[in-house]
């Protein structure tokens, strides 16, 4: 099976990634798959509501670089969300691709029932916000979010410090053994237990 993971952060070496490595080492010793998906410091157009994917499925906003990035979190068994904290929530560049993503993914229900687990990077204060803001993606896609005995926040400033960050180090660690178990498990239960069949989302106005 394999771990997709996105970094927020436009610092490929930065306490982000670190944190990400810290989440699939523990993996890796499993037997998992792993993957780092560079997002942070690319450039990526936010969603522009045309609509489109509600027919396709997918985004017609053309980018090659999202659309590898793309199929590489579908193909996914599991996704680690991990991002810095920018002015109290994740930086402009991975909501604009978590936005796209998400919204095409929602149409045809292509990340239903996948694993997720989320980590915020920072140094002082905004975390909570951004681990909402962050598994919100996952509870809109009908997604199974795995915690850890607290949340997945994980403090410090300059490159390396985050490994002295006992706790949410070890934070980081559960999320990961919590995310083996459950995928796992499904794969244990897929025959016995199927998932409930997709239905596309209704959408109302509480404008008449």
């Amino acid at each position: 099976m394999k771990i997709a993971a996105v970094n927020g952060s436009p610092h490929p070496e930065g306490n982000t990634a670190i944190t990400i490595k810290s989440f699939f080492e523990t993996l890796e010793k499993d037997g998992f798959e792993t993957e780092m998906l560079q997002v942070g410091s690319g450039a990526v157009k936010g969603c522009v509501a045309c609509g489109g994917c509600a027919e396709t499925g997918k985004c017609k906003v053309p980018d090659k670089q999202f659309e590898e990035w793309a199929e590489k979190l579908f193909a996914a068994d599991g996704v680690f969300l991990a991002a810095p904290v920018y002015f109290g929530t994740m930086p402009g560049t991975m909501k604009a691709f978590l936005d796209r993503f998400f919204f095409q993914s929602i149409q045809a229900g292509r990340m239903r029932q996948k694993v997720g687990a989320c980590a915020a990077v920072l140094r002082r204060s905004g975390g909570c916000t951004t681990l909402d803001d962050l598994s919100r993606y996952f509870i809109s896609s009908e997604m199974i979010v795995v915690n850890a005995s607290c949340p997945g926040l994980v403090h410090g400033r300059m490159p390396g410090e985050v490994l002295r960050d006992a706790e949410g180090m070890d934070a980081v660690k559960k999320l990961a053994l919590n995310m083996a178990w459950v995928l796992k498990m499904k794969e244990a239960t897929e025959k016995q237990i199927p998932p409930p069949a997709y239905t596309p989302k209704v959408y109302m106005s509480f404008i008449r």
